[in-house]
């Protein structure tokens, strides 16, 4: 059972060594794409909703408080 898993893992590995220099390549254009569209909403000026809203909460340590 065990030499079933390694073969396994060792025909993963060769498979997905074909395939990582295209998943890269795929990376990075989507990434180039996500970039572009960013900048583009930037450049359009509409205005946005924001995505969250925090509110920040004041505290004093004890020697403030002498």
């Amino acid at each position: 059972m065990s030499e079933i898993a390694i073969l396994l893992v060792v025909v993963a590995l060769v498979v997905g060594a074909r395939k990582l220099p295209e998943l890269a390549r795929n990376a990075g254009k989507a990434s180039r794409i996500l970039k572009a569209e960013a900048r583009e909403m930037k450049a359009d000026g509409t205005p946005r909703e924001p995505a969250a809203t925090y509110t920040v909460k004041e505290t004093r340590t004890a020697a403030e408080d002498r």
